[in-house]
C-alpha cells in the first residue's frame, strides 16, 4: 500500500470516531505516531516517542541490543579501617550499643561452628551458617521491634538481635516438645509470632510478595510499621522476586528488600 493510501486510511479511520474521542490523548497520539510515519512526505518528524509508557523514549533507525550495563554504585559508610566517610552518616550509637550488636554477631558465628558441625554428624537433619554475613545483625539494629521480618536461610542473627534465645535456637533445630512450631519444620526454619519474625518457607523467594502484601496492609492500617525482606541474589531469579517488587512498587507499600549478594545461589557460584 502507498503512503498516500495509507494517510487516506487513517484519516477514514479518525473521522468515524467520536467527537470526544477525536479531541481525546488517543487524538493527538494518533496524530503524533502519523507524523512520525509520514516523515518521509515531508512532516517532521517528532524526537520523541508519543505513547504512554515511553513519553520519554526517542526515535531512532538503530537497531541495537544491550549487552550490558553500569554496575549500581556500593553504597559505603565506613571503610576498611572502621572509619566513617561522611559525618551526616554517623549512626550515633553508644558503646553499649555497638558492643550488644558485635557480641550477637560473634554468638552467631559461634553457634553457626557448633550446629554445622552437629548436622554433619547426622544429629540434625538441615543447616545453613552465616559466615561472613553476621554484619546483618546491623540491619535488624535499625528496625523498630514491631516491624514485620520475612527470612530466608541465614536470618537467625535478627531472631538473636530481637531477643531470640539460644536455648529457643536449639529446640527448633532439634524440633524437641519445647520447640515454638512444635517439630513440624524443618532445621533453621525458625518463627516468632512474639518477635514479629513470620515463619521461613523452603521455597527461595516464597516471602518476597508476602512482605510486599503484609507491607500494604499496614500502609492500609495506616501504622507506622514496615516490612523488611531478606534473600539472597539467586532467589531474584525467581518470578516472585519480580511480582513482589512490581506490587510494592506499583501500591507504595513500606518494605525494605534486602539482598544480600553473597555470589552464590545455594551451591551454584554466580561466575558459572
Amino acid at each position: 500500500m502507498s503512503t498516500s493510501a495509507l494517510f487516506r486510511a487513517s484519516r477514514t479511520i479518525h473521522a468515524r470516531l467520536p467527537a470526544v474521542a477525536r479531541h481525546s490523548q488517543a487524538t493527538h497520539l494518533l496524530r503524533g505516531t502519523q507524523a512520525a510515519l509520514f516523515s518521509g512526505s515531508g512532516a517532521a518528524p517528532r524526537k520523541k516517542v508519543m505513547f504512554p509508557g515511553a513519553l520519554t523514549s526517542e526515535y531512532t533507525h538503530d537497531l541495537r541490543f544491550a549487552s550490558s550495563v553500569e554496575s549500581i554504585p556500593t553504597y559505603q559508610v565506613m571503610d576498611t579501617d572502621g572509619r566513617v566517610l561522611d559525618a551526616a552518616n554517623e549512626p550515633q550509637m553508644s558503646k553499649d550499643e555497638a558492643r550488644h550488636i558485635y557480641k550477637n554477631m560473634l554468638i552467631l558465628n559461634a553457634m553457626d561452628q557448633i550446629l554445622y558441625e552437629a548436622q554433619r554428624q547426622g544429629r540434625i537433619s538441615f543447616y545453613m551458617t552465616s559466615f561472613g554475613e553476621e554484619a546483618l545483625i546491623g540491619s535488624a539494629a535499625a528496625l523498630d521491634p514491631k516491624d514485620h521480618v520475612f527470612g530466608q536461610y541465614r536470618e537467625a542473627g535478627v531472631l538473636l538481635q530481637r531477643g531470640f534465645t539460644l536455648e529457643q535456637f536449639m529446640n527448633q533445630c532439634y524440633s524437641n516438645e519445647k520447640d515454638l512450631g512444635k517439630g513440624r519444620q524443618m532445621p533453621i526454619h525458625y518463627g516468632s509470632k512474639e518477635l514479629h519474625f513470620q515463619t521461613i518457607s523452603s521455597p527461595l523467594a516464597t516471602q518476597i510478595p508476602q512482605a510486599a502484601g503484609a507491607a500494604y496492609a499496614m500502609r492500609r492500617e495506616g501504622n507506622k510499621q514496615c516490612a523488611i525482606c531478606y534473600f539472597g541474589e539467586g532467589a531474584a531469579s525467581e518470578g516472585d522476586f519480580h511480582a513482589g517488587l512490581n506490587m510494592a512498587a506499583t501500591l507504595g507499600c513500606p518494605v525494605i528488600f534486602y539482598c544480600r549478594n553473597n555470589g552464590y545461589a545455594i551451591s551454584t557460584p554466580s561466575i558459572e
